[in-house]
């Protein structure tokens, strides 16, 4: 069987795990996906500016399993208390690390220093993923609204966002839409429910750092990132 190799890589503003949405589709941010110079050629898309949206097979690029896989894990919907099957999930915790969402393509945009760029929205994953693959969405096949949700019934109900106008007016316009919208589906475990701890997530080069009180999040700061990976902010405090 042939070794499966990247042929892109994820651009985007989330640079940690803490803070990406859930499921593809829930936030309006913008990625860019990248070919590597092997797969840059311009013929390999065309026929998908006709579509709307597109399927990308991806790696959980943090997910180490050190060469272990358990049948069972724990999934936040269910508050990481009770353990169900791992095929049952989306977890990132598989026998192979392998993603797959479905994201609205925005823009083809040829001829960058990159060459031809795929922008898309509703994007789950982190900056540098390596996609695997690239398949168009089809509505009459992909899509059944009867299917159920098993234990992930719904999305659930979305919190208020309060981010007093100082602050806000240090976030760029572009992205202060989409950075609601992700704390608006509270990025906190869901076993974590102390209103007097404050969390710190990176967006965009940002530390936002915020307490949820109730059915608000409230932001309380924001710094320009220094390096995240290094100084492990991004987890909560």
């Amino acid at each position: 069987m042939p070794e499966i190799t990247p042929i892109a890589v994820t651009r985007n503003d989330f640079d940690e795990k803490f803070g990406i949405p859930r499921q593809a589709g829930l936030c309006s941010s913008v990625s860019r996906i990248v070919f590597l110079p092997g797969y840059r050629d311009p013929d390999s898309l065309r026929g998908l500016e006709g579509f709307s949206h597109i399927w990308l097979l991806w790696e959980f690029g943090e997910a180490k399993m050190h060469g272990k896989w358990s049948p069972t894990v724990r999934p936040p919907r269910l508050g990481g208390n009770k353990r169900v099957g791992v095929f049952a999930t989306r977890s990132p915790f598989r026998p192979n690390s392998i993603g797959l969402s479905s994201v609205r393509l925005l823009e083809i945009r040829h001829g960058t220093p990159d060459g031809s760029v795929l922008y898309v929205s509703g994007a789950d994953m982190m900056n540098g993923t390596n996609i695997y693959d690239i398949k168009p969405y089809l509505a009459y096949t992909d899509s059944h609204p009867e299917a159920l949700s098993g234990f992930a019934l719904t999305e659930g109900g979305r919190l208020s966002v309060d981010i007093p106008e100082d602050i806000a007016g240090l976030l760029p316009a572009d992205k202060l839409q989409a950075l609601k919208e992700i704390l608006s589906q509270d990025p906190r475990p869901q076993y974590q429910n102390d209103s007097a701890r404050v969390y710190t997530m990176a967006y965009g080069g940002m530390d936002v750092s915020f307490v949820v009180e109730g059915g608000c999040v409230r932001v309380t700061d924001v710094k320009a990132k220094i390096n995240c990976k290094m100084q492990k902010i991004c987890k909560p405090k």
